[in-house]
């Protein structure tokens, strides 16, 4: 199934945000997710597994590393 998400990435107690978030976008990219990023959230689109996956690969990455808040709305309809 075809399915969207809009992602939104708050790295805490950091005052340098851009890598953390680089970090997660470069893993949705590698991982062969479409990419569309935003200046308050990133878009993704693509099969369910692939996102899920993902998302899932992306965030152990980060906060393994760093506290962070990550906020998803997940949708089979639009922009799909």
């Amino acid at each position: 199934m075809k399915t969207s998400m809009e992602i939104s990435l708050y790295p805490l107690k950091t005052r340098d945000i851009g890598p953390t978030i680089t970090k997660f976008i470069s893993i949705l990219e590698a991982d062969g997710c479409s990419v569309e990023p935003g200046s308050m959230s990133t878009l993704i689109v693509g099969e369910n597994d692939l996102l899920f996956n993902s998302l899932r690969r992306a965030y152990e990455a980060v906060a393994s590393e760093n506290s962070v808040v990550v906020i998803v709305k997940i949708s089979n309809a639009c922009p799909v």
